[in-house]
């Protein structure tokens, strides 16, 4: 349903977007996510029909060329880049689809409340946990926790988007963190299993096999969904790339759905201009 002030759809109730993807869901369809790092990127990801548009700061550097990772990285202002890749490419040409922003909910730099009220003012429907702590481990991560800097500053920010009638959309890479985004109010919570494998700059030695990721995913969804039968699910990463590995885990699981990022903005350019430009250069002269 259009916004009477801008015409557009864009921005969506918290119940309004839950809505949207149950109407999916009951009509036997899988929720499609989309990460978008650029505003073409957005315009048509919502053409192909996606459900939500997510926007972070990996998509931005996954569009010049460099790894998602690069998003976890201290290359520049997580939350100020998602912000500015919604307020100047995604929020002006999307039509209809409700867009989510990405939210380092771990900055010590800002208070959360006052950053998530802007996300909600700049018409954002809902929030991400990106970049997440989630799918940091080892001596890192503890240093991260003990510090002040760990994922219970998600899952804090998780509840006050909650309040605000902000919908959350959430990754979590254990059933445990699971169980705090759905504690925390988390509408739709995404198991991630790993970098996307594939492509240009993805993951080439991964460990991850379609059976890990699918007990993996399915060790998440049980944990939660018995407490918290109204959440979403969704799987992500690893080998789960290609529509056919979606069809694969979702068969194997009880998921929802599947968020895309470098399996569908990155890949979809990576090969579609590599074919276009090979088709011009073989045209001859006469």
């Amino acid at each position: 349903m259009p916004n009477p002030w801008t015409g557009k759809g864009n921005p969506y109730t918290r119940k309004e977007v839950r809505d949207r993807l149950q109407s999916t869901i009951d009509s036997k369809k899988a929720i499609i996510a989309a990460g978008a790092g650029t505003g073409i990127s957005a315009k048509f990801i919502e053409k192909g029909g996606a459900d939500l548009l997510i926007i972070y700061n990996s998509g931005r550097f996954r569009m010049s060329g460099h790894g998602s990772t690069a998003g976890l990285m201290a290359y520049g202002d997580a939350n100020a880049v998602a912000m500015e890749i919604g307020e100047f490419e995604v929020l002006p040409v999307v039509e209809e689809i409700p867009v989510i922003c990405g939210v380092h909910g771990s900055d010590p730099r800002r208070r959360m409340w006052h950053h998530l009220l802007k996300v909600k003012e700049m018409g954002f429907s809902g929030i991400n946990n990106f970049p997440t702590h989630s799918i940091v481990d080892g001596h890192f991560r503890q240093v991260l926790e003990e510090t002040g800097m760990g994922f219970h500053k998600e899952v804090e920010m998780v509840a006050l988007a909650s309040k605000m009638d902000l919908f959350s959309i959430v990754y979590v890479a254990t059933p445990e963190e699971a169980i705090q985004m759905a504690d925390a109010g988390a509408d739709a919570i995404i198991a991630h299993v790993g970098t996307t494998v594939g492509g240009s700059i993805g993951v080439v030695n991964a460990t991850v096999t379609m059976e890990i990721a699918a007990e993996k995913t399915q060790r998440i969804i049980e944990a939660v969904r018995e407490a918290n039968p109204d959440v979403f699910f969704l799987t992500h990463g690893g080998p789960v790339n290609t529509p056919e590995d979606v069809v694969e885990i979702l068969s194997r699981t009880d998921a929802h759905g599947f968020v895309g990022a470098s399996s569908l903005e990155r890949m979809g350019v990576e090969q579609s201009l590599t074919d276009l430009t090979k088709t011009f250069k073989e045209i001859t002269l006469k």
